[in-house]
């Protein structure tokens, strides 16, 4: 089984796109960094440790509001 799996993510975040785009953003970073706010993560992998930050409530998405102007 996947941890974390995509149920409990999708209560973080609500679309699967948008859980992507955070998830590839953040695997970049901790490519770049190994900086990562987890201590003791379960996956090896950039883009696991991403997501269990996500899971663990240390990555969010806050939508810009799109206010018509250029």
């Amino acid at each position: 089984m996947l941890y974390p799996s995509i149920d409990s993510l999708m209560t973080k975040i609500d679309s699967k796109y948008t859980l992507v785009t955070v998830a590839s953003k953040r695997a970049r970073e901790l490519q770049e960094n190994e900086n990562s706010h987890i201590q003791q993560p379960v996956s090896h992998k950039f883009v696991g440790r991403a997501l269990e930050e996500i899971e663990e409530g240390f990555l969010r998405y806050q939508p810009q509001e799109y206010t018509g102007r250029k």
